[in-house]
């Protein structure tokens, strides 16, 4: 047993506490580097720039950036999640066929049909184009 007493317990909490240290040093590392080449405001002399600010004063480099951009960093981080949640609800209703169904489209069609809009054969057309497309049928070429 001479492995516990050659390493105290406060010596492995240190090196547990190194190392995770070092685990979040590097995650922000690669934040600022993600954020660096995300950036749309910024030219490619700037992004050089804090690459290889990052690179050479790898400390000084990620806490200036932080300090400069960490408010942008937030917010940029906020509008792509934002931008990702609507493209998914987007995608989502396109699916599910909600909003723009064909039960909508048909309610539409009778309410022009009702105002005088369109004739009963107009009414008919859409009601079957939108009853093809919801069923995924290939709607056949109207008929004069």
């Amino acid at each position: 047993m001479t492995i516990a007493s050659s390493y105290p317990l406060l010596n492995a909490i240190w090196t547990m506490l190194v190392f995770f240290g070092f685990v979040i040093w590097l995650w922000m590392l690669f934040a600022v580097l993600v954020d660096v080449f995300r950036r749309h405001d910024a030219s490619g002399w700037v992004k050089a720039g804090w690459t290889v600010l990052i690179i050479v004063l790898p400390f000084l480099g990620v806490l200036i950036y932080l300090i400069a951009h960490g408010r942008d960093m937030a917010e940029r981080r906020a509008q792509d999640v934002q931008t990702s949640q609507a493209q998914f609800d987007q995608h989502i209703r396109t699916v599910a066929g909600g909003g723009g169904g064909a039960a909508s489209e048909i309610s539409q069609a009778k309410e022009l049909l009702d105002s005088g809009a369109i004739t009963q054969a107009e009414f008919e057309e859409i009601k079957r184009h939108a009853l093809a497309a919801r069923s995924g049928d290939r709607v056949p070429a109207a008929t004069a």
